[in-house]
């Protein structure tokens, strides 16, 4: 039974803000947890409060209890002002199911799941809202290391807090485990040192990321050029989303000031990596992927690859990678579902084009970790020596893509929308009608809608996994006039669902 009232909205004024757990059950996503906890200012009711966060906890000590996975966890939290708290408050719910809790402290994503190697604790429950803007916050969660939450825990998990349905029994413990950084780092960095002096823009956009991914690249060998590693929760220059063009734009602009030979964003809880090359070229973190397939295919040849929906085309008609007899699988967007293909196909590497990458063995343990990116990135420029990373990248087909455009649309309508989106493409394409200018070749629904044109031109919409948002990304093999076609093409399909609002960014 609950201790506590379980409530969908309040008033965070009220005396029942401080007693009853609030928590808005679309924060329950399809591999993790975001909801919007509020900041100093904002004028937004929260999705969530303290108590809501205790009950998250009793909730998933349940949950990890019932799935047979025992009692111990760990946790960790990011840099934003409110984390901590948030934390805390987890700690006491899971402690309260009986977890045995391990914190590590202010960490990034990729450390706690590294915890849960280092320390032999099967479960773990990250604090953070990854790329987020501020004000949100959330839970990465996970039970089977190297793997995090999928939809079925996450609606396992959904059911027994809005239910209710805790086991409440007691004898949890605490422990803090302290110098948890340094463990990492030397993780990290053991045995890794690059022939080749790299001067390396790093920037973190002020983020958690800025405490690590500096000294781990100075470590290995590169000359660092901080851009915003201060931490700073506000993010006063940007948000640290290495998707986003402003934190994009950033770095192009430090690397041509100061001739850095490459420049890599982290974002806010470091379980990703984005790149601009030496010439200021921003390269989508997809044609990233391919250049590091290649590298991995030389080594490894016949290596399997798993990349996302929202991916180039590439990875299928590359003659490079096609020489190294690799293939490559096309699957769900998330760092969930696409850490999980990893593993049931036994890929060496999985990429997605928001810049979430996995490394199995040799190169890692599954998870997905920014700094083992930068790491990668930086030894494949090692084992080219006498080109830079803009001779790598004009050595890839050239196709014109866009960056990952997210139109507004509520949590509650997202799916829906996608699915009328998906039934009215369906039916053009059973009448045979033209799309974009051409006839449709085929449609991917293994997530969301990929159409694709006679000439390798496709466009793609599916529902964001945890924001308020669609996702939409277009990719022409021929020219930018066709990759406008398509795009103006899923827009006015889009604009017939009135849900639908302004995007974020375009190209």
């Amino acid at each position: 039974m609950a201790p506590f009232k379980i409530v969908a909205e309040a008033d965070p004024n009220s005396f029942a803000f401080e007693t009853d757990a609030l928590i808005k059950a679309t924060g329950f996503r399809e591999y993790d947890a975001r909801w919007w906890f509020g900041h100093p200012g904002s004028d937004r009711n929260p999705d969530l409060n303290l108590v809501g966060v205790q009950a998250i906890g009793m909730g998933l000590g349940t949950l990890i209890r019932r799935m047979g996975i025992g009692p111990d966890i760990v946790t960790g939290h990011d840099f934003r002002s409110y984390s901590l708290s948030i934390k805390l408050a987890l700690v006491s719910g899971l402690m309260a199911a009986g977890a045995r809790v391990k914190d590590i402290g202010l960490a990034l994503s990729p450390m706690a799941y590294f915890a849960q190697f280092a320390l032999d604790t099967p479960s773990v429950a990250m604090v953070t809202a990854s790329h987020n803007e501020n004000g949100w916050t959330g839970v990465k969660m996970g039970a089977e290391r190297p793997l995090t939450f999928g939809p079925a825990e996450m609606s396992a998990l959904k059911a027994i807090v809005l239910g209710g349905d805790f086991d409440i029994v007691g004898g949890g413990a605490y422990e803090f485990v302290a110098d948890f950084r340094k463990t990492y780092l030397d993780d990290l960095t053991d045995g890794v040192r690059i022939a080749r002096r790299l001067r390396v823009v790093a920037a973190c956009g002020n983020g958690t990321a800025g405490a690590f991914a500096p000294e781990a690249l100075e470590r290995i060998g590169c000359e660092v050029i901080p851009l915003d590693i201060e931490l700073d929760n506000r993010f006063p220059r940007y948000n640290p989303n290495p998707e986003d063009m402003h934190m994009l734009h950033a770095i192009r602009d430090k690397v041509l000031a100061t001739g850095a030979d490459i420049g890599l964003g982290f974002d806010g809880d470091g379980d990703r990596c984005g790149v601009v090359d030496n010439l200021g070229n921003e390269i989508f973190a997809d044609k990233v992927g391919v250049l590091l397939a290649r590298d991995i295919a030389a080594l490894h040849p016949g290596s399997k690859f798993v990349v996302d929906v929202k991916s180039t085309g590439i990875f299928h008609t590359d003659p490079v990678l096609q020489a190294s007899q690799a293939t490559t699988d096309y699957w769900k967007t998330g760092h969930s579902h696409l850490k999980r293909r990893v593993a049931e196909l036994g890929a060496i590497a999985g990429f997605e084009k928001s810049g979430h990458f996995f490394f199995n063995p040799p190169i890692g343990r599954g998870y997905d970790d920014g700094i083992v990116t930068a790491v990668a990135v930086c030894q494949m420029l090692d084992r080219n020596p006498g080109k830079s990373m803009a001779d790598l990248f004009a050595s890839l087909p050239v196709t014109f893509g866009t960056p990952t455009m997210s139109p507004h649309c509520d949590d509650d309508v997202k799916y829906d929308v996608v699915e009328r989106v998906l039934a009215e493409l369906r039916a053009m394409h059973e009448r045979g009608e033209a799309f974009a200018g051409q006839p449709i070749a085929g449609l991917v629904t293994v997530n969301g809608v990929r159409i694709m044109a006679e000439d390798g031109t496709w466009g793609l919409v599916r529902a964001s996994s945890n924001k308020p948002e669609l996702v939409v990304v277009v990719e022409s093999p021929v020219s930018a006039e066709r990759r406008r076609e398509m795009f103006e093409a899923v827009d006015a399909v889009l604009r017939r669902n009135p849900e639908v609002g302004a995007y974020n960014q375009t190209f």
